[in-house]
């Protein structure tokens, strides 16, 4: 397929799924970011991305794969989409470039806010050491000031998935493979209480007991944990025990792509009490991907 059909049609995916929940898709911010990329995405796995907080109101999110021959950072700055600034975050990838092994990248862009992050991707089976990146100079020293909190709980070495967000000043870490025993409510709000966040609701408590994994968001702003989110995978998020409200409902009911692919959906809490939802859909899923050997639940599991 030529490139310039191929960009046109992903625009028009990404024009058609944003207007289902309002959001209005200007082709002078997207096609730039489309265009910058184009080399990846014939092979890449492509994602949108809706959020029930306040903070993503009015925006709708597009993510997908690089491969690792591409350096999402560097291509970014070529393209004006970062600017360099002396803060640490800039210095995060290229720091665990040196140190660790990747697999591929992937980025995050809004239509309405424009470039936001990326991730890296470590070998699938290889998760990475915590104390590796708690050693990185440039990773925020609220790791290093949390790192009984996770290596208590047995994460110190199933670190899968880093993410640097540019926009909003933090990095995620992706934790899977995670004990069973975590996902259990009374372990779920011990470790909010660990972190100083408020209670999670009941119906929190009940979607974490089906999650695969979680994440947690540092900045270099803070010591403390910044937020922390638990992940479920599933053909049917209506069924789960979560909050989308009727943008995100008419969203699922309606969407043109991915409807008989897998979902991501994600139940947050951040540090000033916010409770939230994510749910990550695709507009080209792979299947011998990583995201394929991510536990997912069925239909009655999910109703239970």
């Amino acid at each position: 397929m030529p490139g310039t059909t191929r960009l046109a049609e992903l625009f028009a995916g990404v024009e058609e799924s944003a207007g289902l929940i309002g959001v209005a898709c200007s082709r002078d911010k997207v096609w730039p970011l489309l265009e910058a990329y184009e080399d990846a995405l014939p092979e890449a796995i492509i994602a949108f991305r809706v959020a029930t907080n306040a903070h993503h109101e009015g925006e709708f999110d597009c993510r997908f794969t690089l491969p690792r021959s591409i350096d999402p950072y560097l291509r970014a700055r070529a393209h004006g989409f970062l600017t360099e600034t002396g803060r640490p975050m800039e210095s995060l990838l290229s720091d665990i470039q040196r140190t660790c092994p990747i697999d591929s990248y992937g980025i995050d862009f809004g239509i309405v806010g424009g470039f936001r992050k990326l991730w890296v991707y470590f070998p699938g089976g290889v998760s990475q050491s915590l104390a590796v990146l708690r050693d990185l100079p440039s990773m925020p020293a609220g790791l290093a000031e949390n790192f009984a909190f996770f290596a208590d709980r047995g994460l110190a070495e199933k670190v899968d998935v880093v993410a640097i967000d540019y926009r909003s000043g933090t990095v995620n870490l992706y934790f899977t493979g995670f004990p069973e025993e975590l996902r259990r409510p009374a372990e779920v709000l011990a470790m909010h209480r660990a972190m100083g966040m408020p209670d999670p609701s009941e119906q929190m408590l009940a979607f974490c007991e089906k999650s695969f994994g979680f994440y947690a968001t540092l900045s270099w702003d803070s010591p403390r944990i910044e937020r922390i989110a638990f992940s479920v995978k599933t053909q049917d998020p209506l069924s789960l025990p979560a909050r989308f409200g009727p943008k995100i409902e008419h969203f699922l009911t309606n969407m043109a792509y991915g409807r008989n692919d897998p979902k991501m959906v994600y139940a947050a809490m951040t540090a000033s009490g916010e409770e939230y939802y994510k749910l990550q859909t695709y507009y080209r899923f792979r299947t011998r991907s990583r995201l394929d050997l991510m536990p997912s639940i069925d239909h009655a599991d999910a109703a239970a």
